[in-house]
């Protein structure tokens, strides 16, 4: 670069540029008609930079955030509550219907003479229940398809009634009824216990199968002994273990921080079936308890 003939850039002054924004300058390089043109814009100091104070870097990362998080917690209590609701208007329809059919078979003179002398209804009865308890419980398909899953809960229903009224046939009307109370005390006051307890009965799953065979082989021992105190004992026995049964399908039905396990809100179907049997269940083992204390 020549320096006689061309013109040398002006000496950059840090107090009159320094951060303000440069409207740019030409100068001319060489002999010929050669001019280097800066374009304007917001220019920095680029001589002298400032130091920052400061040289910490913060490595923290971003928190992390789920997009529509609060909408999926409050969609999942939703579908919850309407799971228990459905569960329990089942269970409701069910226990109208049973009760129905035992008094049907209490106050009705002609039905109530035919089960007695024809031993064989109970017996088939308790066959159909146990082959229609087998196929709800064991085929996912026949319990979650609609309106199949209904129309296997209702002649279950059926049967068991019908069961459970052969069975009362036997009994005083006033002792079946006292048991029908009884049943209806403990279940209100043990589904409130299971609804309001902090207390997680759902990981008892191992104890109560083990106090469930328990049961079964006290009563193998009543039916050799056939003694009226260790039919006392056992319905004693069975009343506590399925009223702990009661609490540990409850629990599982309505689910929250406090459970381990819950079941899915499509199997309305089997977690009123489990509710209805341990209702089932407790009336009558109290209804054999009060038939012998009387």
């Amino acid at each position: 670069m020549d320096k006689a003939n061309g013109a040398n850039p002006p000496p950059y002054n840090f107090q009159d540029y320094g951060q303000n924004n440069y409207t740019g300058m030409s100068y001319q390089v060489g002999k010929g008609n050669i001019s280097v043109v800066s374009a304007p814009g917001p220019c920095d100091n680029t001589v002298h930079p400032e130091v920052p104070t400061s040289t910490a870097v913060d490595f923290t990362p971003p928190p992390d955030y789920s997009y529509g998080q609060e909408d999926a917690v409050f969609s999942d209590g939703n579908i919850r509550r309407g799971f228990i609701r459905k569960v329990y208007l089942i269970l409701m329809l069910q226990l109208l219907l049973t009760v129905g059919i035992i008094c049907a078979f209490l106050y009705w003179p002609a039905l109530n003479t035919w089960t007695r002398d024809h031993y064989w209804f109970s017996y088939s009865m308790m066959a159909v229940v146990m082959v229609l308890v087998v196929a709800l419980s064991c085929c996912d398909n026949l319990r979650r398809q609609v309106p199949l899953n209904f129309i296997a809960l209702g002649l279950f229903t059926v049967a068991e009634g019908l069961m459970l009224g052969a069975v009362a046939a036997y009994f005083d009307a006033e002792a079946v009824l006292w048991a029908i109370l009884a049943t209806a005390l403990v279940s209100l006051a043990l589904s409130l216990f299971a609804f309001q307890s902090k207390w997680d009965f759902t990981m008892l799953n191992g104890c109560l199968w083990v106090l469930l065979w328990t049961l079964l082989s006290f009563c193998l021992l009543c039916a050799i002994l056939r003694s009226q105190y260790a039919y006392i004992a056992y319905a004693c026995l069975g009343t506590l273990v399925f009223s702990l049964y009661l609490v540990f399908d409850t629990q599982l039905i309505v689910g929250g921080k406090h459970r381990k396990y819950e079941v899915s809100p499509e199997e309305y179907v089997f977690a009123a079936l489990n509710l209805y049997l341990d209702i089932v269940t407790l009336f009558l083992l109290l209804l054999q308890l009060i038939g012998l204390c009387r």
